[in-house]
């Protein structure tokens, strides 16, 4: 997998809620990471996976949106970002095995019959005393 070039993504920041202390109303610390699909180097298989999957954080513009608000700092949660980016692409970039069309076996056959059949004897019975 490849990595994500920082150059192709861009950050805006605001004020985070939660842990702060005295500087919770007056530092910009929740990172928001903006990454343009549309000049996105990655398959196009591998974009078709991500939007299926991850299409909450796309918006109408073809641009994925990440958000970080948990640590204090920018810095930490730029990082977190481009993390949580990473742990998304890692997600999708191999394609999922194709599932085998399989038969039940003989004797999960036989045993599924055989359970119906008692099932049915007992109803059976229950119905012939009234």
């Amino acid at each position: 997998m490849k990595r994500v070039p920082r150059e192709q993504c861009r950050f805006s920041f605001s004020r985070s809620s939660g842990a702060g202390g005295q500087n919770v109303n007056k530092v910009n610390s929740k990172a928001t990471l903006h990454w343009d699909l549309n000049t996105a180097e990655i398959p196009a298989d591998v974009l078709e996976r991500l939007r299926s999957r991850y299409g909450g954080f796309i918006t109408q513009d073809n641009e994925l949106q990440i958000t970080s608000q948990e640590n204090r700092t920018q810095k930490d949660n730029v990082e977190d970002c481009f993390d949580r980016l990473e742990r998304m692409l890692e997600n999708v970039w191999r394609a999922p095995k194709k599932r085998k069309a399989t038969k039940p076996t003989y004797g999960s056959v036989m045993k599924r019959l055989s359970t119906k059949k008692k099932d049915s004897e007992k109803k059976k019975s229950r119905r012939e005393k009234f």
